[in-house]
Order: structure tokens, then sequence, then C-alpha cells
């Protein structure tokens, strides 16, 4: 061989393994379209990280560095893992349009980068990362065309500063805890999603979450017991609910995106990431598909929808106020007092009142509720929905899921496909948190997964934490999908409220679920002032755009939501004390004037303090609440209001 030739080959070497000592030694950086939002692929011994940082006008802050890998059946991808390629950034650019939800008209927008590594065993995994304007999420995928293992563990760790702010929920697997502001590393247990964090010196926030589970693996939580200050990613135990716990897997395999919301808490709040990033809608026709509020006897019934003349009395109610839907709860099956089940649908449907109806999940033995197991296989889900669809009824309630182990996601999406085909919408309660799954199957309309109303019924506990937790809700659980609280409740069931009246009415405006099942007794809503009660008759259930506009976790929240030319305004003061909140109408269109109503807290807690006005973009109004107080507002444009007389 030629001098030349053994030159050229010996260079060639050299900068091929220099580019070898780069691919595997480098950050590389990924920033998301505005630049704001950045993920750092990192390594350090060994070990591969992501760094997530926000910029703002303050500077950049690191909010926390993620630890990357998973354990397999046959072989780790942890340690030791070498990076072989890096894909070049791709945008990301995806319009789609929500049927219900926090806004309708969504844009699945960022910036998507692959990095392909090797373990010592020549095996590959990727890790997918995108960086959005509101957020990085990032998954695992195994490329290879055939395989089928078991995931024995994800090491994937979110590490924080010790200073480092956190609201977390205590685990369980009905995901109804109160969430708790912890100021350290101190508390080490395991946590529900979504875990929400702030920098203790900055307004620069982030929200953990995981979205796009489906049957190739199981929900996951966070737990930090090794390190209070590291939360890892933890699949179930063997005790929570029957079957395996650890998820089979086969190849190729994506897992669930791992979701890090960020930003300032407009960001969080705002933010439909967790849609985003899930798989687009798999029914073509979703004409069906409609949310609306719904009346509800369980809560002030303290039982179930075994009495006719009961059912008479919400189903009438629903009429009178114009909602589309009542609830019959559990205890159906044993309806009596004049009338039977066929007999409450038949008086719905000519009330012009479309009926929903309760079934447990028939996954415990020891939960007896019946109906037990008309939800359980295929052949007996069909049979029922072909029979509720013969009667009228449009949805179901589905309860009693406590379990996120493999088999019960292969549930949750075996009911949601088999309803979907038969066109009946659904509600889980008992459940997991919501995980992305509106986008993909439409016909999910609200999740329970957090402390409601219903707690009232429990124990006295909710009667002091209620005002806390209501303003908690918002930054946390309500950012991440649809949740079922079952609120505006004026009067007491078991324990009583301290919120006030104003508080109570706010409700149906700061939380958002597309079913908004509104609990209180028919004569509770009837005595409502005229204002008060008009306005539950207009509010919507589902929106076409959301702005927050002030509040902090705990203390108080004031948000905006729209409806076509409409919009509504609804704010919480969960202090002791009264408040002043100071609404900014920044979010008016330009140029048009709005009549609006303030219907705020009285004189005492029990009492409305109701006026009129107009307002346009520039102004602004000072509201005041009483101690665990609220109010709402509605805005009409003047013009459409002159078109109409």
């Amino acid at each position: 061989m030629c001098k030349t030739c053994v030159y050229l080959r010996s260079l060639l070497l050299i900068i091929a393994l220099h580019a070898a000592a780069f691919v595997s030694a480098a950050d590389i950086e990924l920033r998301s379209p505005n630049g704001k939002v950045g993920a750092v692929l990192t390594s350090e011994e060994g070990h591969w990280f992501l760094k997530v940082d926000y910029r703002d006008s303050e500077g950049s802050t690191e909010l926390t560095k993620v630890s990357l890998g998973l354990s397999r059946s046959d072989q780790d991808f942890f340690g030791d893992l070498r990076l072989l390629k890096i894909g070049k950034p791709v945008q990301i650019k995806e319009e789609y349009t929500a049927l219900h939800g926090k806004r309708t008209k969504r844009l699945n927008f960022g910036t998507e980068q692959v990095f392909s590594f090797e373990n010592p065993s020549k095996a590959k995994m990727n890790v997918i990362v995108r960086a959005y304007n509101d957020g990085v999420v990032f998954r695992y995928e195994f490329p290879e065309k055939s395989g089928k293992y078991t995931v024995k563990d994800e090491f994937t760790t979110y590490t924080v500063q010790d200073s480092t702010l956190r609201w977390l929920q205590k685990f369980d697997l009905s995901n109804e805890n109160l969430y708790a502001l912890i100021k350290d590393g101190s508390v080490q247990r395991d946590w529900s999603y979504p875990a929400l964090f702030k920098d203790k010196d900055k307004e620069a926030w982030f929200l953990i979450h995981e979205a796009d589970l489906d049957r190739g693996y199981a929900g996951t939580k966070l737990v930090n017991f090794t390190d209070g200050n590291g939360f890892k990613v933890a699949l179930p135990l063997d005790h929570e609910g029957e079957g395996d716990a650890l998820p089979v897997i086969e190849l190729p395999w994506k897992s669930p995106w791992r979701v890090i919301i960020l930003g300032d808490l407009a960001s969080i709040v705002e933010s439909t990431l967790v849609e985003d990033v899930s798989k687009p809608s798999v029914i073509s026709n979703t004409d069906w598909i409609k949310p609306g509020k719904v009346s509800w006897n369980y809560w002030s019934d303290n039982h179930g929808t075994r009495d006719y003349q009961t059912v008479k009395k919400f189903t009438d109610l629903a009429a009178e106020m114009d909602w589309p839907y009542t609830l019959f709860d559990w205890e159906w099956d044993a309806m009596q007092n004049g009338g039977n089940v066929e007999d409450a649908a038949r008086y719905a449907v000519s009330k012009g009142v479309k009926p929903l109806i309760w079934y447990n999940s028939g996954m415990f033995k020891w939960i007896t509720s019946t109906p037990v197991d008309r939800m359980k296989t295929h052949e007996s889900r069909m049979k029922e929905f072909a029979w509720l669809k013969s009667l009228g009824f449009v949805g179901v309630k589905v309860d009693f899921f406590l379990s996120e182990k493999q088999y019960m996601i292969d549930y949750y999406l075996d009911i949601l496909e088999d309803a979907a085909e038969m066109e009946m919408m659904v509600n889980f309660h008992g459940a997991i948190v919501p995980r992305g799954w509106t986008r993909t199957y439409p016909n999910l309309m609200t999740t329970e997964a957090v402390r409601g109303a219903e707690w009232y019924n429990n124990n006295p506990e909710l009667t002091t934490t209620a005002p806390e937790h209501n303003s908690v809700m918002p930054f946390t659980r309500n950012v991440v999908g649809s949740m079922d609280y079952t609120p505006v409740t004026f009067s007491n069931s078991q324990y009583p409220h301290i919120t006030s009246y104003g508080h109570e009415l706010a409700l149906s405006v700061v939380f958002e679920s597309a079913f908004q099942h509104l609990a209180d007794r028919p004569e509770a809503y009837r005595e409502l002032p005229h204002a008060a009660l008009s306005f539950l008759k207009e509010v919507p259930a589902a929106w076409d755009e959301l702005v927050f506009l002030s509040g902090y976790p705990g203390r108080d929240v004031c948000l905006a939501r729209q409806k076509g030319d409409k919009w509504y305004v609804g704010a919480l003061n969960s202090g002791f004390r009264g408040k002043m909140i100071k609404v900014d109408f920044g979010f008016l269109e330009e140029g048009v004037s709005y009549k609006y109503c303030v219907i705020t807290d009285g004189k005492h807690d029990k009492e409305f303090s109701t006026s009129y006005g107009v307002v346009t973009k520039g102004d602004s109004l000072e509201v005041e609440t009483l101690p665990r107080g609220g109010f709402v507002i509605s805005l009409k444009p003047l013009t459409a209001l002159l078109d109409n007389q």
C-alpha cells in the first residue's frame, strides 16, 4: 500500500476516534422553539442525564437533573451506555382540535432529537427528547423488531436542590389524598402524579407527570426513599392489585412520555402538554361526544340512586337548569318507590335530559356494590351498552380500579374502546390520574382521582382542609386533565363547609371537567338569588381558552375561561382573612366593550353581593372576598347583547 494511502487511512481513523470521543463525552443541548426551555444531555461517570433548565429575564435556572435508564429481564440499559448517534433536531408542529378541556384549538409544537445508545452487550436503546415552550418530554425506545421482555425497573430519577419547594400528594391507589407543601428533602415516601416544584428564589416552576401510557406499560409513581431530593419513577408493587406487578413489553417498544411542564405559573396552569404528546384520536365520528353539566344525588343523599322519586327530583332539576345530563349512581339496580331503572330512564328522556349510569368495575371481590360484573368482559360490556342505548343512556361512570398495573391499563382502554364503538361516553372513578387518554379517546369525559366534595360525607377532615386544597388543584391535578370533583355545594351533607357561597360558586369556573357534576340538592340551587342561579344555568363545562390571571398554590387563584364570545372569571381566596383580588381584563378582545356581572361574597359567608358594569381590554377591577371566599364574573360583548334585543 502506498505511503499516501497509509497516511489517509491513519488520518481517517484518528478523525473517527475523535468523533466517537465527542459523541460519548460532549454535552448536547436541545432548546424549545422560543429558546426559554432547554434539555442538555450529559454523562457523568458512565451514567447519562438530562439537565432541564428555564431561561427568563433573570437568567437561566437548572430545575432538575434527570438520570436515565431501564432494567430489562435480559439486561440493563443504565451504566456504561455508549452514545452511538445524535439525530438531527427536527421540528414537531401539529395542530388539532379538542372536543373538551381547557382549550379547543391545540398546537403540539416543539423540537425533537433522538439519541441512540448501546449497552456493553451491543443491545440498542434510544432516548427521544422534545423541548416545548412549556416543558420537556422524553421517552425510551427499544428499536429492535422482535423480542418479549419484562421491565424490572426504571431508573429515571428527577433530582432537585434541597431548597426546592414541592407540593406532593401521598400515593394511594385512588389518588385522593391532599397535597402538602414540603420545603426540603426531609419527607421520604411514595408520591402520586403530578408533583409540583418551585425554585426557592425565582418564579421558576415545574410539574412532573407522564403521558401517552398505553398497553405496553404500567402506570408509575414517584419515590424518594433513597434520596429525599431524588424522585425516582417507580413501577407498581405486588400488593397493588391483582396480576403481575412488572410490565411485559414486546419490541419494538416505546415507553410513556416522561413529562416536565415548566416555566412561570401561567405556563403550568395553561399547559395542555400531557394531551399534546399523546396519540391522536382513534374515533373518527365524534358528533355524539358532548360535554355538559350533570345533576347528581349521591352527595346530598349519601346514598345511591335506589329511590325513583329521588331520580325524578334530580331529573327535574337538570331540566329546569338546562343541564343536559343526570347521573344514576350505585344501587340503581335495586330502584324502588314507584319505578325501576327503565322507568327512570324513560322519565329523564321525556324531560329532555340524557341519563348517565354507574357501574362497579368488578375487579375486586371485597367491593360488592352492584351491579358488579357487567363491565368486566368485552361480551358483557357490549351487551350492556346495547341495552343502555335502547333506554336512552349516553354514558357510564365506572368505579373502583385501584391498581395501575399493566392489566388494569388494558382494562381502562378496553372500556374506552368498546364504549367508543357503541357511542357511549365514559367517566372513571377510584381511578388513575389522567395520562393524556382524552386526546386518544375523546369519549373519556372526566376522571375522579381527586379528593372531591364527596369527602364531606366520609369524615370531618375536608371541612377544614377544603379551602386550601381547592386552590392547590388548579396548579396540580387539574393541570393534567378533567377532574370530577363534584363541586358547587351550598348546603351541607354529613359534615359542614367553611367555604363561602362565593367560593363554592367559583368552583364551577376554577375546576374543569367535561362532565361537571353539580352535587347539591335541588332546593339548594332553587333558593339561590337570581344572578347566581342564572350563572349556574349558563356556565359551560368545556372551554375555548384558559388564561391564568393570578394566584399561588394553597393561597388563592384567579382564572379566566372563554367560550365563544363570552368570558368567565373564577377566583378563590383560601386564606382565613378577607382579601381584595384584582382582575386585569387584558385577555379581552381589543376594541370591544363587555357588560360584566360580578357575583362575590356578601356580608357573611352564605350571602352574595352582585354588581354590574362595562369594561374593555385596558381596564381592571378589584373584587373583595371574605375569608375562604371567592367570586365569579361573567362578561358578554355589548354589541352581541344589543343585537339580541
